[in-house]
């Protein structure tokens, strides 16, 4: 039987292609409940040149306090002059960065990242929401966005794991989040793992680590792209795939808005996030990391995780903590 496109995704639809988030949506209650993110310290991930990619830039002395001053010369005051803080995000990672169906505003964990990044150069970023100017990108625009020369983002927040080959490329705050790839498949599927999908049709964002994750876990899978986690989520519940590999925090979105899914309970990655900066701006990476810390050590970041995730992944864990280390790039 061919399955109707529930109200919620049907509402994305819109959003994608209208962009105004004037839209209804019904929200459709988890019928699994994947397990809260590890609170064990993530392995060492060591590139070929011996370093960790955890490993970001370590704040020093010349690293300003959020909420003052921020020094001549720095990026920060580059952000500050102009008045807002330029952030590249997703708007229908349901959780994580998507746009409210109510007051049409674009929230989630991602959003309270970006808004305490903005607080810590503008003060008054809690009641002027002109300091914060939320580009929604693609996941194979990420890294481009940030190395576009005309039309650059200050930063990315979009559910980006830290690894190896994008250091290449650009430069990441510390883990704020650890999150893990799992894959939803329909809900009568006698799937056990994403081991027993043996030529099955499986979507995966185009642009991700989850798509190189899926073809190692299983060679034999058909393997299928779209630019957006919804994209994905449409696939399958148009019947082009029958299912959608990802990280468990997105999963957990999409099967809230589908009651025809289910995730499999197998986790067969380690997925550190982190925000995405120009290898350019290792002050802002520095400030960054100042601002992610705080958020940690206060109550701001257990906050955070309760309003989005404690409902679909449990209780809060203890927060990833930061690998510094790393030696400044060369300026490109």
């Amino acid at each position: 039987m061919k399955k109707l496109i529930p109200i919620a995704v049907a509402a994305a639809l819109l959003l994608t292609a209208c962009g105004n988030g004037n839209y209804a949506a019904t929200q459709l209650p988890v019928k699994e409940t994947p397990p809260a993110t590890s609170s064990t310290p993530a392995k060492q991930r060591p590139c070929a040149d011996g370093k960790d990619a955890l490993a970001s830039y370590a704040p020093d002395q010349n690293t300003p306090a959020p909420g003052g001053a921020m020094p001549a010369g720095t990026f920060m005051a580059e952000i500050k002059a102009r008045g807002r803080l330029i952030a590249g995000i997703s708007a229908d990672s349901y959780n994580l960065g998507y746009r409210d169906p109510l007051s049409g505003q674009i929230q989630g964990f991602d959003i309270d990242m970006i808004k305490a990044v903005a607080k810590g150069i503008f003060p008054d970023a809690d009641t002027n929401p002109k300091r914060i100017e939320l580009r929604v990108i693609s996941s194979p625009a990420r890294i481009p966005s940030l190395r576009d020369t005309k039309n650059p983002v200050d930063i990315v927040a979009r559910n980006m794991t830290i690894n190896c080959d994008r250091w290449n490329d650009i430069a990441f705050s510390a883990e704020y989040y650890r999150s893990g790839q799992k894959t939803l498949v329909q809900s009568d599927s006698v799937a056990k793992s994403t081991k027993d999908l043996d030529g099955q049709t499986i979507c995966a964002p185009a642009g991700s680590t989850s798509l190189d994750n899926l073809k190692a876990e299983n060679p034999q899978v058909k393997a299928v792209t779209a630019d957006t986690d919804t994209g994905c989520l449409v696939m399958f519940q148009q019947g082009k795939a029958q299912g959608i590999s990802g990280d468990d925090t997105v999963l957990a979105g999409d099967v809230a808005q589908d009651p025809y899914a289910k995730v499999l309970p197998q986790r067969f990655s380690d997925e550190p996030y982190g925000l995405g900066i120009s290898l350019n701006h290792p002050d802002f990476v520095k400030f960054v990391n100042v601002v992610l810390q705080q958020m940690k050590d206060g109550t701001a970041w257990k906050d955070s995780y309760d309003r989005w995730f404690k409902d679909a992944l449990g209780p809060a864990p203890v927060p990833p903590k930061a690998v510094y280390g790393r030696a400044e790039a060369p300026t490109r």
